[in-house]
């Protein structure tokens, strides 16, 4: 089984680069996050034209999040399901059978001193509440999504230079730590221990994808009873390279299930 996870930055105006890489890569999952679409505009007949199901959780210009898949799912759930008001579509659990796909669109934070950073932080806790409210960690649990955290010094390009900022600071890397503890392992570093590829390359340093100046703030990880199945994971740089991309790529895993 082939998951991978891509931010589009817009789903419609990333859509040929979306089409040509489910063409060549055909996977079984595709969660996307930053969708940027209402539910009633997401494009799910261009992905049903070649083979997928789409599940969506959208709002107008902003968030997002959707699951592409070649199996119809069983259940889903958008939003926290807790109770609180839900006024950003950021997380999506979706079921196939004995595996259970959990989407997220991390807040970015902004800046360390704002109250951005406090509602990242916030998010990260109750999405730890959610995860143990949902999901058993002795299960196939996957958790995919642009979190928004690089988590090690080998994840950004100048870890002296961005210490402390937003997206690389300790207070991220202690909220990722204490979701990661439910019971998740980190996949594409389970496969690549001294890899220094990246998923994110800001729009605002000039060529900086071909530069290698990035982030690797997107991530799959699994339970460890599914980390226990996969066997491959990548980057795969060349959408990042297209006319028109988006500031992210995809990022992709393998599980023999």
């Amino acid at each position: 089984m082939k998951i991978a996870s891509f931010n589009a930055n817009s789903v419609r105006a990333r859509l040929p680069i979306i089409t040509a890489w489910l063409g060549a890569e055909r996977p079984d999952i595709l969660c996307i996050q930053e969708t940027k679409v209402q539910d009633p505009d997401f494009p799910w007949q261009t992905f049903q034209e070649q083979g997928y199901h789409s599940t969506f959780f959208g709002q107008k210009s902003y968030n997002g999040v959707a699951v592409l898949s070649r199996q119809a799912p069983t259940d889903v759930a958008p939003g926290f399901q807790d109770g609180a008001d839900e006024a950003e579509a950021r997380l999506l659990k979706v079921a196939f059978d004995d595996l259970t796909v959990v989407n997220t669109y991390i807040p970015q934070g902004q800046d360390p001193d704002s109250d951005k950073f406090q509602y990242k932080l916030a998010w990260f806790e109750r999405l730890k509440a959610y995860f143990q409210r949902n999901c058993d960690p002795r299960g196939h649990v996957l958790w995919v999504g642009d979190f928004n955290v690089a988590p090690e010094p080998i994840d950004v390009y100048d870890p002296d230079q961005l210490a402390g900022s937003v997206g690389f600071h300790p207070a991220e890397h202690q909220a990722l730590k204490a979701v990661m503890a439910w019971g998740f392992v980190d996949v594409y570093r389970q496969h690549n221990p001294r890899e220094k590829m990246f998923t994110f390359f800001d729009y605002r340093i000039p060529n900086a994808a071909k530069r290698g100046l990035g982030w690797r703030i997107d991530h799959i990880c699994a339970t460890r009873a599914l980390a226990e199945c996969a066997t491959s994971a990548w980057i795969d740089m060349a959408p990042r390279l297209e006319p028109k991309p988006s500031d992210h790529t995809f990022i992709a895993a393998e599980f023999q299930l």
